[in-house]
């Protein structure tokens, strides 16, 4: 498996706090069949500055202290970038690193509680200037989970999405894993990641996770978020979105049905 979000670089964020429990994930990883992480600290104006040149320094050292140490994982850079009117300057200025520094696909988050009005703009801009932006975690976003049109309108115009494994069991409450369950069945999503801030529950929820995705989309529509598209994004290469299932809110559809679970309390 190749996992696409990991706050495993000590000491940058509010992720691993030094080498010692960064090896302690990086193993953990392996043994739940997660060959290749990709870094992705925070990247947030006036709280995490982390730039594009220190965090690939950070990655090659780390990847000499997981050698030194043998663990079977590679480490690959990237970033995961608070979503801000400037990205696309930044772009252009050779300032964002993009997924294993490939310059096609970008992490990016959004507030947990909103989306903002200038984020459509923000998002087409980094598209026409042919980087794909990845939207981390949109389950855990307020407005997306109260109006999954709008995700849905975002992955029509080729937004790719990434769902945390954890939210599939209900670590982050019982509303995220209901969205993160629909956006999955409706196909909208196109990777599977840890999240991981150290070694513990959201790499354990990661195995936990995959079973539950090839409940919803087979073991095919499985590998393809934790195996094959995430490849893609490592090299390079176009991420295949397949087809949609449309959203429409209407009484008895699935999304009613998995919202009245949650007032029911099931």
């Amino acid at each position: 498996m190749i996992d696409l979000h990991a706050h495993i670089l000590p000491g940058v964020d509010d992720g691993v706090k030094d080498d010692a429990e960064a090896v302690e994930a990086a193993r953990q990883a392996s043994a739940f069949g997660v060959d290749s992480i990709v870094a992705t600290p925070h990247v947030i104006p006036g709280v995490f500055v982390n730039n594009r040149s220190g965090i690939l320094e950070a990655v090659a050292r780390l990847q000499g202290v997981l050698d030194n140490q043998e663990v079977a994982v590679r480490v690959f850079p990237g970033a995961e970038y608070y979503v801000e009117p400037d990205l696309p300057k930044k772009l252009a200025q050779g300032e964002l690193l993009t997924v294993n520094d490939r310059g096609q696909h970008v992490l990016v988050e959004l507030p947990m509680q909103n989306v903002p009005a200038y984020v459509d703009q923000v998002l087409f801009d980094l598209l026409v200037r042919g980087v794909t932006p990845v939207l981390a975690h949109p389950e855990r976003n307020r407005e997306l989970v109260d109006d999954p049109g709008k995700l849905y309108r975002l992955v029509q115009k080729g937004i790719l999405v990434q769902v945390t494994a954890g939210s599939l069991l209900g670590m982050f409450g019982r509303e995220a894993r209901t969205a993160a369950e629909f956006f999955v069945r409706q196909r909208w999503v196109h990777f599977l990641a840890s999240d991981l801030h150290g070694a513990g529950e959201r790499l354990l929820a990661l195995k936990e996770a995959v079973e539950k995705l090839a409940g919803y989309v087979g073991n095919e529509g499985a590998r393809m978020l934790v195996e094959e598209n995430p490849r893609c994004v490592l090299v390079g290469e176009r991420v295949d979105i397949g087809e949609l299932l449309p959203f429409e809110r209407r009484r008895g559809g699935l999304f009613s049905t998995l919202m009245g679970r949650i007032k029911s309390g099931r």
